[in-house]
């Protein structure tokens, strides 16, 4: 270093800065010459702020202003590029699809960047087995994925050795490796093949069946995975869901089935064609290239299936099942109710019989079905529903050994009639002279609408107008209202009740006048004191 400030003075050079903290530099004080103490990594200090001062030795002040600098370290290829991620074990399926391979592979080099010092390449050097052949693709500075053409075959080799070069352009050229084993995952290199060819069996018409046979299959690929399972289709013959084959997941057998229940009006012979294929898809390598499940080359194995439907005594068949019949009730008995219509695939002839009349009201004729009624039918029986409906049920039985029977249920639905009259709920009224001048007249009539209320009331005694009101005379009940004091005791009053449809109903209702306490006495106290 030199200063023209300096003549004639005692003086002294300084240098600062972290390259003399560090003991890299360090300077003569008196004639400035800069000394480098040790060598420099300039993977540690790229650059170092250097300060230079020169001081007054008599007065230690700054004899110039402050002078500053800084000092590059120059790169040299001492650092050669290094991998720094990539799997050292990594596993690919047999039938992956050729090009990327899964692998990704990062490296870098701590020299100076954009050097050739820090620029580098990755390939591949070695590998065992050979093929396919593995290479290194180029993704960014850094990065590469591993690549393949060509396919893997499980048989031929389950693991390989990749060894992986990174090599930079420095000179001399330094280089690293990486070393990768990739195993081989088997998949379904191999179709299923069934260990017999033809199944006879005989079942049966309208029962189901499991496991009525199973279907053995031989399968190379590794057991108990996707590409070993069996799955076993129907090609031909089941067209309408009778059959079904399930596999045993312990054995990976078929296990045959009969599902669905079908009427067959002779013996039949159902001709199944079942084929099999495994639930991963096929897959194999041929001359280094993959090969795919094509129907053409490689078809699923398939068998023939025979089975012999036996038909059974089918019972007769009612057309419809179910029968209406609409009848007014009260209807002279002798009469056709209903005719069946049955149909029997087995069998013509077939005789029928009477399961349920629970009021005994009709008769059936055993070889032609028909329903007759033998007795008048009351709409308010018992017997007779809610909905006015009364039910009967005939059987149709074949001459089959053994016979075979079918019912019908018959719905004989009863119109009303007009044949019954209204009448009083209750022929026993109290009136409490001493608190009401009205009692109300219930009434009922077991016929419906329109044969029932609403109903007029007549007094039939016109003496009786002198001392009572019908209030109301219309409604569904009457009303009794005194005209006049009345002693207390009994009143016979005879009404006339008349329905919608001028029916009339003659009834007398015995009225009890008398003194009712504040508790109320009951209607069968005050007639015991009367």
């Amino acid at each position: 270093m030199y200063n023209d400030k300096i003549q004639d003075k005692d003086f002294r050079f300084e240098i600062t800065g972290e390259a003399v903290t560090e003991g890299y530099l360090t300077i003569n004080e008196t004639t400035g010459d800069v000394f480098v103490l040790k060598s420099v990594d300039r993977e540690k200090y790229d650059c170092f702020h250097v300060i230079f001062n020169v001081y007054d030795t008599d007065t230690n002040q700054k004899i110039d202003k402050e002078l500053a600098f800084d000092v590059e370290v120059k790169d040299i290829n001492d650092n050669p590029p290094r991998f720094i991620d990539f799997p050292q074990t990594f596993t690919v399926s047999e039938s992956q699809v050729e090009g990327f391979l899964g692998v990704e592979v990062i490296a870098q080099d701590i020299d100076e960047k954009n050097t050739k010092n820090s620029t580098f390449n990755i390939t591949v050097v070695q590998q065992t087995p050979l093929e396919p052949n593995i290479q290194a693709k180029w993704i960014d500075e850094r990065t590469v994925h591993l690549n393949f053409t060509g396919c893997f075959d499980y048989e031929k080799a389950k693991d390989y050795k990749i060894t992986l070069e990174a090599k930079d352009h420095g000179t001399p050229p330094l280089s690293s490796t990486a070393v990768i084993s990739l195993n081989v995952r088997d998949t379904n290199t191999h179709m299923p093949e069934f260990k017999k060819k033809e199944f006879q069996t005989e079942v049966d018409e309208m029962k189901l069946f499991r496991d009525v046979f199973r279907f053995q299959v031989e399968d190379k690929d590794t057991p108990n995975t996707d590409g070993w399972r069996a799955k076993f289709f129907f090609i031909s013959g089941n067209e309408e869901g009778i059959f079904k084959v399930e596999t045993d997941p312990k054995t990976n057998e078929g296990i045959f089935s009969i599902v669905k229940e079908k009427n067959y009006e002779i013996t039949t012979t159902v001709q199944l064609e079942i084929g099999v294929e495994n639930i991963e898809p096929f897959t194999k390598c041929v001359n280094g290239k993959l090969i795919k499940q094509d129907g053409k080359l490689y078809r699923p194995d398939s068998i023939n299936v025979t089975v012999t439907m036996i038909d059974d005594n089918d019972p007769p068949v009612f057309k419809p099942p179910k029968a209406d019949v609409f009848e007014k009730e009260e209807s002279e008995p002798g009469r056709v109710l209903f005719t069946p219509k049955v149909y029997d695939p087995d069998s013509t002839s077939f005789r029928f019989e009477l399961v349920d009349d629970p009021a005994n009201w009709v008769s059936v004729d055993e070889k032609t079905g028909e329903l007759k009624g033998t007795k008048k039918m009351d709409r308010e029986s018992p017997f007779v529903d809610a909905d006015n409906v009364y039910k009967i049920i005939i059987a149709a039985i074949d001459d089959g050994k053994p016979p075979a029977k079918s019912f019908c249920n018959v719905s004989i639905h009863l119109r009303d009639i007009n044949d019954h009259k209204p009448q009083l709920v209750n022929n026993s009224l109290i009136l409490c002279g001493n608190k009401n001048n009205k009692v109300m007249i219930p009434v009922q009539d077991l016929d419906a609408e329109p044969y029932s209320g609403p109903f007029s009331f007549y007094f039939d005694n016109e003496e009786d107008e002198m001392h009572w009101i019908l209030d109301p005379a219309y409604g569904q009940q009457g009303g009794l209202l005194r005209m006049t004091m009345l002693p207390y005791g009994k009143y016979l009053v005879p009404l006339v009740i008349e329905d919608q449809q001028n029916k009339i109903g003659r009834e007398t209702v015995e009225v009890v006048v008398c003194d009712c306490e504040e508790k109320n006495t009951s209607g069968r106290q005050a007639l015991a004191a009367l």
